[in-house]
């Protein structure tokens, strides 16, 4: 898989999970209705999916898409919140796309 598909898909499977997450969250908050627990359980299905195309030991899987999910969820914070992300979170977002990055793309025999 290439950087590309792979970086894509680790984007497109934590905007699932945060998705499948916010929406419980915000019926909790009593900021929804009930019925938006339908689409978050749909959602969080599709994570679930999305993270078994990724070729590769599952464990790896988890480890590498931590890093992706770090920095979705500050763009999640900035976009969707309307919280812009602090020098510090872009930093902590760096480091863990960069492990991301060794985890995933390291040469392996």
């Amino acid at each position: 898989m290439s950087v590309l598909t792979t970086s894509g898909l680790f984007v497109t499977t934590a905007v699932a999970e945060i998705t499948g997450c916010y929406l419980p969250y915000l019926w909790l908050q009593n900021r929804a209705a009930a019925w938006v627990l339908v689409p978050a359980a749909l959602s969080l299905a599709l994570f679930v999916w999305l993270l078994t195309l990724h070729p590769t030991a599952a464990g790896r899987v988890y480890a590498a898409y931590g890093g992706v999910y770090v920095a979705t969820a500050l763009m999640w914070l900035w976009l969707v919140d309307g919280e812009q992300p602090h020098l510090w979170d872009f930093v902590g977002a760096g480091v863990a796309l960069a492990g991301m990055a060794i985890i995933m793309f390291a040469p392996r025999t």
